[in-house]
């Protein structure tokens, strides 16, 4: 299987969540929901959230938020929805379900990736969690603090 590799996103637009009391990593997607999402957002240990050699005892953070998207939802940011905002991202996704160990294997990575490539996080971490084409999807997004876009490695 293809290792994930660290790609610099910049999101156009916002995906907006109705906020729900969702627990991460409590399971399997529902099967057959293939049109729902789940967002949850993370906050990381400040001390933590930008070493090249951080515990991964501390990812992903403290649960801030959890939403949910439906597959017909056209919603725009308003009171009570979760947002994954526009703007600049070291995105890393991996086609299948992972479990809070592996999530936050996946987050070190991404963190050590985007840190050797000398880009500047914030301590925020998004994980995404959706179907694309009959299959789970885990995406994790760390927003750039600098023009991530045009940082030299």
């Amino acid at each position: 299987m293809e290792e994930p590799r660290l790609i610099r996103l910049n999101l156009r637009a916002p995906l907006c969540y109705r906020e729900e009391p969702v627990e991460p990593f409590a399971g399997p997607l529902p099967a057959g929901d293939e049109t729902g999402e789940l967002l949850f957002s993370f906050e990381l240990d400040p001390e933590q959230a930008n070493r090249i050699d951080p515990e991964p005892a501390s990812f992903p953070g403290r649960l801030v938020a959890a939403g949910r998207r439906d597959g017909g939802q056209g919603e725009r940011a308003s009171a009570g929805l979760l947002q994954l905002p526009e703007g600049l991202y070291a995105f890393v996704q991996k086609r299948a379900e992972l479990g809070r160990e592996e999530c936050a294997a996946l987050a070190v990575e991404q963190q050590k990736d985007a840190l050797w490539e000398r880009l500047k996080l914030n301590h925020r971490l998004y994980i995404r969690l959706l179907f694309e084409d009959g299959s789970p999807v885990t995406q994790l997004f760390r927003p750039c603090l600098d023009d991530c876009m045009t940082a030299s490695a």
